[in-house]
Order: structure tokens, then C-alpha cells, then sequence
């Protein structure tokens, strides 16, 4: 039994950074953005909270991590909603651009061969009748919950559905589109930082420049998957969680470990799955990834 509850506790620490990218993306699709730089956030934010914590201690570098999303954010709603640019394109270059500064940054750092470079402090785990639990499994089990009421329940989440269906009316109405546009793609970038910075802080202890190991992109399956419903965001990144923490279950029992490897191709093949079977599917609001352009 002991072990069955430290798989369930590792799938609930692995779903995090799934959960949190994921209903952040949640909220910037409704407003009519994508931003498929997610896996470039969690990257640089994996890299730069790392280096706060070391020098101020883990929470400080969770908050750097959610300023440094958020910075990310704005910068790509400017050039997605004032710009008229491309977000495809625009998304790319933030992967492509984490690649390189994480890379450059070990290098510069001493880390040859790109030596995990660990924080001095991690953050206390939550203690629990079935274990310890990071502060942040709790945000992400409650946040999909408050992201939920926010979108149905409330006048802001209206709006934001609002800019995201019918951008044209909205302005009609007085909503000035792309300031909302801009919020709601900062505000998600934000929570993929933070997620970023909960890899290497509080849950991994290390970073390498492949530390976000492809999370970024099963966020975005998480969320065709779940059809922009944050409920639906918290069972698909424990579904990813759980695949992914079964897999490092299996490579530590004798007898197992030759299957381990096949179980960690699990959560990309149900991205695969999902991408390709669903995308078609959902519905999308119709104005997302087109800027908007008053007439």
C-alpha cells in the first residue's frame, strides 16, 4: 500500500506544471490568443527561478518565475494584438529563444556537460495523512475549480468569452479588446512561469536545459482535450501526471525497468491521440488567433 500512495503523491506533484500551464492557456484561448511558446516559458522559468532561489531562497524565486512569465506574456500579447503579428510565429520564437538562453546560461554558469545546478533551499512540503505535498498541488487542484466559476459565473468571464467569440461586438460595447486580450495572455503566461519555476524549486531540485521535457506541448493537448474547461484541464494533467510518475515508479522495481521506458512514452502519445483526434472537435472561439483590426 505504501508504495500505491507514494505513486498517487508523485502524479500529484507531476501534474502541476501540467494543470497550471494549462488553465492559464485556458483563459488566454478564451480571449482569442494561443500562445504555443508554453514550453519556452516553462523553460527560461525553470532556468531563472533556480537562480533566485539559490540566492534569495525558493519562494522568491517562485515569484520570479511568476514576473518573468508575466513579462513573457506581455511582450507576445503586444506583438499578437498591437503588432498584428503572427502568434504562431511569435510562440516559436520564445521556444527557440529558451533553447539558447537556458543552453548559453549553464554554459556561463560552469555547468559542462550541463550539470543540474540545484537551489540551497526547496519549499516545505505540506504535511498530509498520506504523505508531504508542495504548497502548489493545492493551487493546482483548486485553481481549475476558480478558473471554472470565474469563466461561468462572472461578468469578467463574460467579457473575456465575449472578446473571444465576437471581438467586433465587444468593441461595439465598449470593451476595448485588446487591453482584455493582452490581460488574459499575460495573466496565463504568468501561471506557466510559475509552473516553470515549480519544476526546478519544488519539485525536480535541479535544472538542465531539457528539464520542461516537452510539458509545454502536452499543456496545449491538455487543453484541446479538455474543450477550454478548466475542470476538464485538472483531469487531463492527472491523467499526465499519473503516466509520467508510473513510468519513474517502474524503472526502480526489479523486472519492470525494460517496461519503464514504454510507459514514459504514454503521456506523448496521448498528446499525439489528442491532437490529432479531438482538434478537430472542439470548438474554439471563432476569433481566436485573429488579431483584431477596428473597422
Amino acid at each position: 500500500m505504501g508504495n500505491y500512495v507514494l505513486l498517487l503523491l508523485s502524479a500529484l506533484h507531476a501534474m502541476v506544471p501540467i494543470t497550471l500551464t494549462a488553465v492559464g492557456e485556458v483563459i488566454g484561448e478564451t480571449a482569442g490568443l494561443f500562445n504555443i511558446g508554453l514550453e519556452g516559458i516553462l523553460l527560461i522559468n525553470a532556468f531563472v527561478g533556480t537562480l533566485v532561489a539559490n540566492v534569495w531562497g525558493p519562494w522568491w524565486g517562485l515569484a520570479a518565475g511568476l514576473a518573468v512569465g508575466a513579462v513573457i506574456g506581455v511582450v507576445f500579447a503586444l506583438i499578437s494584438t498591437y503588432g498584428k503579428g503572427n502568434q504562431m510565429i511569435a510562440g516559436i520564437g520564445i521556444n527557440l529563444f529558451a533553447l539558447g538562453f537556458v543552453a548559453f546560461g549553464l554554459i556561463m554558469l560552469g555547468a559542462p556537460g550541463f550539470r543540474p545546478v540545484v537551489p540551497e533551499g526547496r519549499l516545505p512540503l505540506i504535511r498530509t495523512a498520506a504523505g508531504g505535498l508542495s504548497p502548489l498541488v493545492f493551487l493546482a487542484l483548486v485553481l481549475p475549480c476558480l478558473a471554472f466559476l470565474f469563466l461561468h459565473r462572472t461578468k469578467a468571464g463574460l467579457i473575456l468569452k465575449a472578446v473571444g467569440e465576437n471581438p467586433e461586438a465587444a468593441d461595439v460595447a465598449g470593451i476595448s479588446v485588446n487591453v482584455v486580450r493582452l490581460l488574459a495572455t499575460t495573466f496565463g503566461a504568468a501561471l506557466a512561469g510559475l509552473a516553470g519555476a515549480y519544476i526546478s524549486i519544488s519539485w525536480i531540485g535541479s535544472v538542465t536545459k531539457e528539464v520542461s521535457a516537452g510539458r509545454g506541448f502536452i499543456a496545449l493537448a491538455t487543453v484541446v482535450f479538455s474543450g477550454l474547461n478548466p475542470l476538464l484541464v485538472l483531469l487531463g494533467g492527472f491523467l499526465f501526471g499519473f503516466f509520467d510518475s508510473l513510468a519513474t515508479w517502474m524503472s526502480n522495481l526489479p523486472g519492470l525497468v525494460r517496461y519503464a521506458y514504454f510507459v514514459y512514452m504514454i503521456p506523448y502519445g496521448v498528446t499525439l491521440f489528442v491532437v490529432t483526434g479531438l482538434i478537430g472537435r472542439v470548438r474554439f472561439p471563432k476569433a481566436l488567433g485573429t488579431p483584431y483590426t477596428r473597422e
